[in-house]
């Protein structure tokens, strides 16, 4: 098969040796323009007060003045707000930050993805163009390692129109992938209302470009990567109650006035009546509104222009019930305690990605990510890697990053893959007409690399 023959090509190429990857950002999409231009504006601000103090002080204000607030808004203010924003003051990467992601663990983890990219375009029939599209590049680690797969297999993507395109809205974050992907070839927009604020080209001569909207993103043959993107999204909690279903808010603490709780709204309100589904069984659950609004957006494109996504997070299938939570130096965090300090996430519900994607794409997924990875060839590529490393203590560091991403107890069971094609994709191709006819069955779709098992010879 065709994802064979590129893993044949990649897997037993000399050509790479072993490096250390830089840390993936967990990255935020939000879709009304004013904010992104406030972030950008006070993104270089800087206060002498604690940003812990100053969004707590912040958050009381509001909920003092227009009552409790949903989750969803005290997520986003408290990860997005471009005076005090986590996502906006901290460096929350790496060993040093908050939390870690595969592609600062292990380069093979880009590498793979790459490979699926370019598996996925011979897929679709080699179009003539291919743009790689991925929201929330952090400070660039996995786009770097997708592009040195497509450096590698430039003979198989042959006069393919390659581009890179960066769904970022971060000012400061940009700055570094630009640092990382161009060097000094970038620099940003003359007019605030171009699409693309920021244009540069990778040594390579790739052009590379960085927009704050994913509907900015030109129209045409797309693959979309979203790598820990859907956790950060705000969530609504809903609670099932003798009266139904009630959103559950944040308030201030009436006996510690600089402390937050958590309570339910007394009535419906409009998110709780239109979120949740009239067969939910669950006795709580999380909506992620403005995930499924990005999958539809996600969906409508590979119909409208081909192309596919692939969404890795750390999720479940539509079974889980409270996993809002916290997290800075690597440890659990209260949500509540000192907002804007820590990292907030929330595992996708993959199910209603599912169902918000529609029934006009096809849907893959999720699986594991070991069985995603072990699919791919990541057993031959470790074997690669270690055979042609002498060294002792990189050999030790490429057997401890294998076993996080593929240990069932680490990331191996915790983060799962998901899909999205088109409908072609996966549909029989059609028999030859004409007066010699074969009574032989249409040949089988194409396998879909990582969501299907691979044999190498």
């Amino acid at each position: 098969m065709f994802s064979a023959i590129i893993l044949d090509v990649f897997f037993f190429d000399n050509y790479f040796t072993c490096f250390t990857c830089n840390a993936c950002f967990v990255g935020l999409f939000l879709t009304c323009i004013p904010y992104y231009l406030l972030i950008c504006f006070f993104a270089r601000y800087t206060f002498s007060e604690k940003p812990q103090r100053s969004m707590l002080r912040h958050l009381t204000t509001k909920i003092k003045a227009t009552g409790p607030i949903p989750v969803a808004e005290y997520m986003r203010e408290v990860l997005t707000n471009p005076v005090t924003g986590y996502y906006v003051r901290n460096n929350m990467l790496g060993p040093d930050g908050d939390f870690i992601t595969s592609p600062e663990i292990s380069q093979i983890f880009g590498e793979l993805l790459g490979v699926w990219i370019v598996s996925e375009w011979m897929g679709a029939g080699r179009p003539t163009q291919l743009q790689l599209v991925e929201l929330g590049p952090g400070k660039g680690s996995l786009a770097s390692d997708v592009l040195r797969v497509f450096s590698q297999l430039r003979s198989v993507l042959g006069g393919a129109s390659v581009s890179l395109h960066l769904v970022e809205v971060s000012p400061a974050l940009s700055r570094l992938q630009a640092q990382s992907l161009t060097g000094s070839r970038s620099q940003e927009a003359h007019a605030e209302d171009e699409p693309a604020y920021r244009r540069g080209e990778t040594t390579g001569g790739l052009p590379v470009s960085w927009y704050r909207r994913l509907e900015d993103v030109p129209t045409g043959f797309s693959i979309f990567l979203a790598h820990e993107f859907f956790d950060a999204l705000p969530i609504h909690k809903f609670q099932r109650t003798q009266k139904g279903w009630r959103e559950v808010m944040v308030d201030i603490d009436p006996e510690k006035p600089n402390q937050l709780r958590f309570v339910v709204a007394p009535s419906p309100t409009l998110a709780s009546s239109a979120l949740v589904q009239a067969d939910e069984g669950r006795g709580h659950v999380e909506v992620c509104a403005e995930g499924g609004v990005i999958i539809q957006q996600l969906a409508r494109r590979i119909l409208e222009d081909g192309g596919a996504a692939l969404i890795a997070d750390y999720g479940h299938d539509g079974t889980k019930t409270d996993t809002f939570r916290g997290f800075k130096d690597h440890r659990l965090h209260d949500v509540l305690s000192s907002p804007g300090s820590a990292d907030l996430t929330a595992d996708v519900d993959f199910s209603y990605l599912r169902r918000m994607a529609g029934g006009g794409v096809a849907c893959l997924g999720p699986v594991p990510q070991r069985t995603f990875l072990k699919n791919m060839g990541i057993d031959s590529r470790m074997q690669v890697l270690l055979r042609n490393c002498s060294d002792a203590s990189t050999r030790q560091q490429l057997i401890a990053s294998y076993d996080v991403l593929t240990n069932p107890a680490k990331m191996g069971e915790r983060f799962h893959f998901f899909g999205l094609l088109h409908p072609r994709r996966l549909a029989r191709p059609p028999r030859p007409e004409g007066l010699k006819l074969e009574k032989k069955p249409s040949p089988a779709p194409l396998p879909v690399a990582g969501f299907t098992e691979l044999s190498f010879s």
